[in-house]
Formats: C-alpha cells, structure tokens, sequence
C-alpha cells in the first residue's frame, strides 16, 4: 500500500518546554499527528505503532455500516424569522399562501424517507438534495405547494454525525426528482430533473448553489440548451459540464451536450458514429459505452465477466460511484426483486468483480456519494415492493483501504466524540492542521 503526502498535510507542532495540562485526548491526536507523519517517514518502528490501526482498515474494507445521527442544536434565527413562524402557524391554512422552502422543516432532525433524491460529498459532509414520498404524511399535504416532493437541502456532518437541514437564499430548483446533481469546488450544480405531475414538469437549467454562502443561483446560458428531461447521466471534465441521455417522460434521448463553465455556452455534441452504432435510449444512464472526448466517438467496452458468477445482474435505478479507475454499482431493481449486491469494474482492465458487501436495506432509486478518501455515502431508496416503501437510513460502506489518517480520525472522534466542539485555537493547539480543524467545524 503506497500514500502520497502533501504540504498541506504536515502537522504543526509547539514547544515541549511550555508546561501544560495535556488534554484527554492528546495521546489519539498524538496518534493523528503520527498517521500524518508516517505516510513520510515510513520507518519499521513508526509503521510498528500504527499497526492496529492500519489492521482496523482491512478490516472496514467493503462492510456497509448503517449510521446512526445525533440531534443538532438549532439556531432559531433572527427575530424576523420567529415572527414569520408564528404568521405561518396563524395562516397555514390559507391556500394561497407560499412559504417560502428556504426556512427550516420544524420538527426534524433528519431527513424524511425519501426517493429519487441526489447527494454529493466532500471531505467533511454529505449533501442530500430533493426527494420524493407521496407518503410523507408531515409533508403538509395541499398546504406545501412542493408536496410530495422535498424542496430541501441537508448536510450531513461526518465529524459530528448530525444532520442539518440548511437554510440558503435565492431561488431554489422546483424539478426535485431525477435530476442529476456533482459537486464543483465549493459549488452544487443541480441540471434538469422533474416535478410534479412527472414528465410534465421538467427542468433544463443549470442552478448553483454555493455550499460556504448557501445561496442559490440560476446560471444564465446560452447556445443550444438540453431538452427539458429528467434521469439523465452528468459529468464534470476539465472544466467542461457534459449531460447525456434521460428522458422527458415520452420517450428517451440519446443527445450528447457539453456546457463551458467558463463562457456558459452549451454545445449539442453529434459524435461521428452512424446512428447504429450509438448506445441505446433508456432512462438513468449508468454507462458502460464510452464517449472519447478527443475523437468526438462513441466506444463499445468488451468487458470481462466475473469467472464464476459472470456479469451484473440487468438492472436499473441503481446507484454508481467512481473511484480513480474502478467504477463501482450498487443495488436497483431489476423487474422482479429490489437488489442489494455491490460490484466494481475496473477501467484499465475492464474486469467485473462481486465485492463481498450486501446493502444491509435492498434499495432502488436510491442516492449514493463517494468522499475524497473512498468512502462511499449511500441514503434512502425504496425498500419495498408491495407497500412501495421508502427509508431515510444512511449507510456507508469503504470501497478502498482507508488512509492511516483516516483511520486515525475516525477512532479519535468515536473515543472523543466532543472533540469538534472545541474551539479552533484550542485544536490548533493539540497540534491539528488547518484542513483537520475545518473538518471537525
């Protein structure tokens, strides 16, 4: 196992001679500073010490672990905000009241069982976006105009383990259901998805939302915009966003467009194959043709089989991550039954593989995410066929070794788990760097 270290990732250290109480938890921050360390000074007696804990990485490797949350504090807002609640509760059953979806959802901590719904991660949070459940019963029936769709945006802290519903400004997306949303920086980018009555209220825009201002804005674009389509793939690549497929609830595309950040123009890309030779509609592209970017052709992968269990099952409405060069699938539905499997594809060799892990919770139409460090974030989906049930449960589940670091933090919050609520000087002073501390806060 190799690890790459940065400058940004060494360890500031303070005089031995000042004297000092030590705090609890030095000897584990200790620990932090060594996993840090070592990945440069990798020595018999340096790798002796982390041991364990790098043997506790093999051990998490490709095991879903369900998550549990704490409450968070609320910040009850301005004044204005309270007397905004008390007109709501006064006028809430006037119909041609509009509340506005930028205040919280009373009343919970979590986000409701949901489907349908789109999520990101960074180093530090997951992010949940839109939804579905038509039955929500909270949702607030004919007094939520967005019901049952979720106008909403949740943060999941992992540091902490709570979740918080954010409260952001400008105008957010109404199509909340199949749209395809990547992480930019500090940007979310949310393109096209559904409303309500589906297919008949899709969305070709391009909304931002600044996760560090928390504020939403529609990106003004021009050139030769997608189709007002929902369930369609989207990537980011050198600056360039590129939408493909999806449909608009008659029928499915095969359309290929490519957005420049930089100058907001849209491109309707016509690759050079004949019209036999391109890959075939369907609805939520999870592909395994392949696009090149430098001869404008689509590219048909032979891939190889599992040696005994042979390819994935046919299945759609699953989940896909990537991984530097391993692409990796989880659960959907496949006609019949709800899947729970796990696999992984390798994109130098093209080689399929079942990972030992099962989805504890069978899902479809379910959200997953991948962290920088690959671990993999994977909430709601229905669970159930017959009663077309959904969950709001949170899994995740590591796709490759973690990181001593890692490793190291993870034992340190769940030994200390009030470690965040220390203030900034007082972890800097236990020696964590900058990124460490804004991963805690």
């Amino acid at each position: 196992m190799t690890h790459q270290c940065t400058s940004s990732s060494h360890i500031c250290t303070y005089s031995p001679c000042r004297r000092r109480t030590a705090h609890p938890c030095s000897g584990l921050v200790r620990a932090l500073q060594l996993a840090v360390t070592v990945v440069c000074f990798c020595t018999p007696f340096t790798m002796s010490i982390v041991e364990g804990v790098g043997n506790c990485g093999l051990n998490q490797l490709n095991k879903f672990e369900k998550l549990s949350w704490r409450l968070s504090i609320r910040d009850p807002g301005s004044k204005k905000r309270v007397r905004w609640l008390q007109a709501r509760r006064i006028f809430s059953p006037c119909p041609n009241l509009r509340i506005p979806n930028r205040f919280l959802r009373e009343g919970h901590y979590a986000p409701p069982a949901r489907s349908g719904h789109r999520c990101v991660a960074d180093n530090a949070n997951l992010y949940v976006f839109g939804g579905y459940n038509p039955d929500f019963d909270d949702a607030g029936g004919s007094e939520n105009e967005d019901y049952p769709l979720f106008r909403e945006l949740w943060r999941f802290h992992f540091a902490t383990a709570t979740w918080q519903q954010l409260r952001t400004e400008g105008y957010m997306p109404t199509e909340l259901a199949s749209m395809s949303a990547v992480m930019h920086g500090n940007n979310l980018l949310v393109f096209g998805g559904t409303g309500i009555p589906f297919g008949e209220n899709n969305g070709n825009d391009v909304h931002v939302c600044n996760i560090h201002y928390k504020r939403w804005n529609l990106l003004n674009c021009r050139g030769q915009k997608p189709n007002r389509i929902y369930g369609q793939a989207m990537v980011i690549i050198n600056g360039y966003l590129y939408v493909f497929g999806g449909t608009t609830g008659y029928f499915y595309s095969t359309d290929l467009h490519r957005l420049d950040l930089s100058t907001r123009i849209w491109v309707h890309l016509k690759p050079k194959n004949a019209p036999t030779d391109l890959p075939e509609e369907r609805y939520r592209h999870e592909l395994i043709h392949a696009y090149n970017l430098e001869t404008n052709c689509w590219e048909r992968i032979v891939t190889k089989p599992h040696e005994k269990i042979g390819y994935p099952a046919a299945r759609r409405c699953h989940s896909c991550v990537q991984v530097k060069d391993e692409v990796f699938i989880c659960g959907g539905y496949n006609g019949e039954q709800i899947l729970s499997d796990l696999w992984k594809i390798s994109l130098q060799t093209y080689q399929w593989s079942r990972l030992p892990a099962l989805m504890p919770e069978p899902a479809y139409f379910h959200c997953a995410a991948i962290t920088p460090a690959g671990c993999m974030y994977v909430h709601g989906g229905v669970v159930n066929l017959s009663e077309n049930r959904r969950t709001g449960s949170l899994y995740k589940v590591w796709l490759v070794v973690p990181s001593l670091l890692e490793l190291t933090l993870e034992r340190l919050l769940k030994a200390y788990p009030r470690l965040p609520q220390l203030s900034s000087l007082q972890l800097h002073s236990l020696g964590l760097t900058h990124s460490l501390i804004q991963r805690l806060k």
